[in-house]
């Protein structure tokens, strides 16, 4: 008897301690608190990655319609001038300058502002889509040219809770998604440039 009283009288000082409740709180919180946080956060970082990468469209646009990049640049050469622009967040290896695996440039001449493709090109994959880069072009106009420059940039997403709501590109072979895809385009006429 003297040990059943014991065992009730334990019990209720158990439930009635409150030492260390915070620090349990804090323990079960702290995982989707950080992972809010850390969401929060590469949004913010993509969101400007986004904006490095449509300023650097904007002024490398701006140098080919002024006639300061010619149209002899090689395809190799305007990736650099591009990527020394965006350098602040993104680095481009040599190798993602000779053979894009992020970073794609589509740069073409039209005859008329209504020939520019008003969509992205994409490839059906499932539910899902994929960046079409068959029909992407280096084709930098001359004097009084229309041109469109659009620039693709797959940011790296790392926190697995924002991935699926932030895109719906997904490679080919089915995998999982490490990135969003960022696009900036300028359209322009080329000045008449001597």
């Amino acid at each position: 008897m003297r040990l059943l009283v014991s065992k009730a009288r334990l019990a209720r000082r158990f439930a009635a301690s409150r030492e260390g409740a915070a620090a349990i709180e804090f323990a079960i919180l702290a995982i989707p608190y950080f992972l809010v946080v850390f969401a929060i956060i590469e949004t913010f970082l993509a969101l400007v990655g986004e904006q490095l990468v449509t300023n650097a469209t904007d002024t490398l646009a701006r140098k080919l319609r002024t006639g300061q990049i010619s149209n002899t640049i090689t395809r190799e050469d305007f990736r650099k001038q591009f990527c020394a622009e965006v350098s602040i967040l993104i680095t481009c290896s040599a190798d993602e300058i000779r053979t894009p695996q992020k970073l794609y440039i589509d740069l073409r001449r039209f005859n008329a502002f209504a020939d520019i493709p008003k969509n992205i090109a994409l490839v059906p994959n499932g539910q899902y889509f994929d960046l079409d880069t068959s029909a992407f072009g280096f084709s930098p106009g001359g004097p009084s040219s229309i041109n469109m420059l659009r620039v693709y940039y797959r940011w790296p997403v790392i926190t697995d809770l924002v991935r699926p709501y932030l895109t719906k590109i997904r490679p080919l072979d089915g995998s999982m998604p490490s990135h969003f895809l960022i696009v900036a385009t300028d359209a322009f006429r080329n000045e008449a440039y001597q």
